[in-house]
């Protein structure tokens, strides 16, 4: 689905992404690792159209997507969150997702005025779509409270139900893990694992949580030093000696072979 080939994003000196190639299959769910400063979310904001990368090329099932804007890219199904929650504090958990589609009728004050009836039918449609998002997501109980009053956890699934309001087809996550308790961290993958099996998502995720990776990707992509160090299944890679060592911390090497002795013993 996604191709970014020999993708380069320099700021002055300091070369973020430096060659980086990787491919994300249609139907996949791709994890995406490596240390604070391999240039994943460089890579994430390139292929987002957040950046514009230096030089190299990003196609989207064969059509040439480089540099378009993040909203252009939005109405091609290609959708990104971010580590940091980006929610409408405000308004209500319900609210927010309304918002998310565009071309509603109401964004126009003619319409506003004049089609008021009309505005109200999309508005129940949305408000419907909202309760059923937010029913997959496990979190009807949130739909009338305030965004700005979840936790970062729940403010997550919220990132994710935006992207289930527009039917997306493919959405990269920045570190869906970071802040969040192990118990929504569950419920966040089992949510993840639902569009894809059900719904034909196509996940592209950066994150740290190697038990996490684990569990839903497949393939898993280390990038180093702006370009990709490495790439195969997820106990592949946890048995990488280059990777272990330079990337996940020798500290934690024979924890990771251990991890992957208990997993091979049932």
């Amino acid at each position: 689905m996604i191709v970014a080939r020999d993708v380069h994003k320099h700021f002055g000196g300091f070369r973020a992404v430096d060659g980086a190639t990787i491919e994300i299959a249609e139907g996949s769910i791709t994890g995406l690792i490596g240390p604070n400063g391999a240039g994943k979310t460089t890579l994430f904001n390139v292929i987002a159209g957040v950046l514009k990368p230096t030089s190299g090329t990003v196609t989207m099932q064969g059509e040439d997507i480089t540099g378009l804007p993040p909203h252009a890219l939005f109405h091609k199904g290609l959708l990104r969150t971010f580590q940091i929650a980006h929610e409408f504090s405000s308004m209500t958990v319900r609210e927010n997702l309304m918002m998310v589609p565009g071309g509603q009728i109401g964004e126009t004050l003619w319409n506003a005025w004049f089609r008021r009836g009309a505005v109200a039918t999309q508005d129940r449609a949305l408000a419907a779509k909202a309760d059923e998002v937010l029913d997959f997501l496990t979190i009807s109980h949130l739909a009338d409270e305030k965004a700005g009053n979840l936790s970062g956890g729940q403010k997550k699934l919220l990132e994710l139900g935006r992207t289930m309001m527009v039917d997306a087809r493919i959405v990269f996550l920045d570190e869906v893990g970071a802040g969040v308790n192990r118990t929504l961290l569950n419920t966040i993958g089992d949510a993840i694992v639902r569009l894809n099996k059900e719904r034909g998502y196509t996940f592209c995720l950066i994150e740290h949580d190697m038990d996490f990776i684990a569990r839903l990707c497949d393939p898993v992509i280390v990038m180093a030093e702006g370009h990709v160090l490495a790439q195969g299944k997820a106990d592949e890679i946890m048995q990488n000696e280059a990777v272990i060592e330079a990337y996940l911390g020798t500290g934690l090497k024979n924890k990771v072979k251990d991890k992957v002795k208990d997993k091979a013993h049932g």
